[in-house]
């Protein structure tokens, strides 16, 4: 729900159990707080002005407000707030001034479409309310439009700023930021996250410093190294309780997220496009939206915070035939047999799975060109013949017969200088005349700001899925940017580039998802490369990491689930020895980490023993009569190997009627302790028989003692399913 007092110019947006409050003063915008439900009043009280100059300048000869001293909902550069920014726009005149004041405001029950951006999204019938405030510089004429949108029944805010040139002389945006949060306090740890291929968002938490702490990308895409989030937290916070602050994006290119102790012991939070490299001329009458970025307050710690944005994502950001909904099992071909397959080979492979109960076979790299390495044919996307004479026909027939689909890996915004297309059209990748053009996994990156690039790709795909027998698509990105340049722009407007590369991609996937919306989608870059909320919105589920070691992979599915929810994890089972690690890992313990809410194997069915072979039907069977619970549950972290010696969790239906829970042993000690798992989010006053044991236990025993767990080896697992008895 939205207020405005208009006495006060006070600004109250309240969720279920959240409050967000604004102010307008002497024409500016000022935050006042952000934090638990409060009642509707004027809590200008909050605002103390302390009247600290510190070199820092007042306004209008030292009898005005001191920006550097006040919390600004959208700071601008070049009046005094010394501060980072959320605008900084370069003027005809030079100067890199901006001064937004305050000018009207309206509330919109719903919420607008972002022009071209992925975004949150509300249906009718949704408690959803947003508010636009409209700032203007009154010697430029630029304006800014603020919008928050509340979602009061899920805890959720999100933002985003459209900016407008209404003068008569272009404008340059040099900076121009998704959402700023100014707090009156720095006692936080901040929890960010690094990371790099195959070792995907780990996390690291660090006392907030007095200064700028920034997690970015300027890699061309949200990149391996730093997820678009950053997570504020009490010092005492931890899973259960204690005040979380946290922001993401929804956009899949270069991100900035940075977290600032300021001198007076306070802190501002900036999130949006990385300004580095970003340049966009704004002629008159045009107007620039920002990517959203999406705010949660939880008093109930990480967990808390955690499962909000879960709900967010799985509710009102994923969409069409899947939403909500398991995925089917697959089987990838990859680690079964990379490039070296053919017609024969995969009709094996594929009847093998759809026998011991998988529902998709992906058919990865090597189909297409003369694709039998990593060299050569990206953009060349027709059928190799020579491994497929009959196409797709003969494998998608009988894989139908079995009740079975067929899926396929795609990277079409990557051109091979060894393929038909660059021979071509040598001028449709990224590049800048006159350099060197480099090359990652020899490999280019298409200009997708370019039209006819992105209606070349569109086609591309759309003639396959137009035959009907293409059920899932994979689609990779497995190189950063360099020499980010357009053929097809001027030179002022090259700082545009990879920011209109996105637009385009984004085009792209909307025309795919809505011509084609049976098809599923999975996002890839080189595992969890781009593992964004912009990317969520086309594509319900994105390939977790390359590393399938399930070892490896607790704390990469750990990091990832701070902000995303199970059912947008991939989770495979890998052959044993690991062919990333080399680790010996028991089969069940594979299973018990790959059980997210988009599963499958990674393997060659056809080679595994008839005790294997039992094992995968039973397990799929699970999945099946489960995966609406992993996709849909609570999700609690139990056990961190970041601190312990293992890894749990549990999973629990929104009617609390199941719970599914794993522990994992990473090292065994000699005489360990006598161990046990406590869960959470059960009904206390229910009771729950174990399905695998038998055994009934009360709500109670499991979130006071919990379950008995046998530490018997390195690497052993164990699995609770536990339904509520009627």
């Amino acid at each position: 729900m939205i207020t405005f007092n208009e006495h006060i110019m006070q600004f109250q947006l309240d969720t279920a159990h959240t409050s967000y409050v604004m102010r307008v003063k002497e024409g500016f915008l000022e935050h006042v707080y952000w934090g638990a439900l409060l009642d509707t009043g004027d809590h200008s009280y909050m605002r103390r002005e302390q009247g600290r100059a510190s070199f820092s300048p007042h306004l209008e000869g030292c009898r005005g407000p001191i920006l550097d001293d006040i919390p600004l909902e959208y700071p601008c550069f070049g009046r005094g707030d010394l501060r980072t920014p959320a605008l900084e726009v370069l003027n005809p005149d030079g100067s890199d001034i901006a001064d937004l004041r305050y000018v009207s405001r309206k509330i919109i029950n719903g919420k607008p479409v972002l022009n071209g951006l992925p975004a949150f999204y509300a249906e009718e019938g949704d408690r959803v309310q947003t508010l636009c405030i409209k700032l203007r510089d009154s010697f430029s004429a630029l304006e800014c439009d603020l919008y928050y949108s509340v979602y009061e029944d899920l805890d959720l805010v999100t933002r985003h700023a459209e900016i407008s040139n209404c003068g008569a002389q272009a404008l340059t945006l040099i900076g121009a930021a998704s959402a700023c949060v100014d707090l009156d306090r720095c006692d936080f740890d901040v929890i960010s996250n690094y990371g790099t291929h195959e070792k995907e968002r780990m996390i690291e938490r660090t006392p907030l410093v007095h200064g700028k702490m920034e997690f970015a990308s300027r890699r061309g895409s949200s990149g391996h190294v730093h997820n678009p989030f950053i997570i504020l937290a009490s010092r005492s916070a931890d899973e259960d309780k204690g005040e979380v602050y946290a922001v993401t994006l929804v956009y899949s290119g270069c991100h900035s997220m940075s977290a600032e102790g300021g001198q007076y012991d306070t802190c501002r939070v900036v999130a949006g496009i990385n300004p580095d490299g970003f340049r966009w001329q704004l002629s008159p009458g045009e107007t620039f939206v920002t990517p959203e970025a999406a705010l949660v307050y939880s008093a109930q710690g990480l967990g808390g915070m955690s499962r909000t944005f879960h709900r967010a994502i799985n509710d009102c950001l994923i969409r069409g035939k899947y939403r909500n909904r398991r995925r089917p099992v697959l089987l990838n071909s990859w680690e079964a047999c990379y490039f070296g397959f053919d017609e024969s080979k995969l009709m094996q492979i594929g009847a093998c799975a759809a026998d011991l109960g998988m529902e998709m076979l992906v058919i990865d790299d090597g189909w297409f060109g003369v694709r039998n390495n990593d060299t050569t044919s990206l953009g060349d996307w027709y059928i190799n013949r020579a491994k497929l004479p009959n196409g797709f026909d003969n494998i998608h027939k009988m894989l139908h017969e079995k009740g079975c689909g067929l899926g396929i890996w795609f990277e079409p915004e990557m051109i091979s200088p060894n393929s038909d297309l660059y021979r071509a059209h040598p001028d449709w990748c990224l590049h800048v005349a006159g350099r060197p053009r480099s090359e990652g996994r020899h490999q280019l990156m298409l200009d997708l700001s370019r039209q006819d690039v992105c209606d070349h790709i569109y086609e591309s795909l759309a003639s396959l899925l137009r035959t009907g027998t293409v059920d899932y698509i994979k689609w990779d990105f497995n190189r950063n940017a360099a020499e980010v340049g357009s053929a097809l722009l001027p030179p002022e407007k090259q700082g545009e580039v990879l920011h209109r590369y996105y637009l385009g991609l984004y085009s792209v996937l909307e025309r795919l998802v809505t011509d084609f919306p049976d098809v599923l989608f999975e996002s890839c870059s080189g595992g969890g490369g781009r593992y964004d909320c912009g990317m969520l919105y086309y594509m319900p589920q994105t390939w977790t990491s390359d590393n399938s070691d399930a070892i490896e992979r607790l704390k990469i599915q750990y990091g990832t689930s701070l902000i995303y929810p199970l059912s947008s994890m991939t989770g495979h089972v890998s052959a044993s020895p690991n062919h990333q690690t080399g680790h010996v890992t028991p089969l069940n313990t594979r299973f018990n980490v790959a059980l997210t809410g988009s599963f499958g194997y990674e393997l060659d069915p056809t080679k595994l023993s008839d005790e294997e072979k039992k094992f995968v039907t039973e397990t799929a069977a699970i999945y099946k009569k489960y995966g609406d619970t992993l996709v849909n549950g609570d999700h609690y972290r139990l056990r961190s190997n970041y601190t312990e010696d293992c890894a749990a969790w549990c999973t629990v239906s929104p009617d609390r009627s199941v719970c599914i829970a794993v522990y994992v042993n990473t090292h065994v000690r000699v005489y360990p302790r006598n161990e046990h798992l406590v869960l959470k989010g059960l009904d206390e006053n229910a009771y729950y028989r174990d399905t695998l044991e038998g055994k009934v236990y009360s709500g109670k025993q499991l979130m006071g003692y919990g379950v008995a767990v046998d530490r018997n080896y390195e690497y052993s697992s164990a699995m609770w399913i536990l339904e509520k008895v009627k």
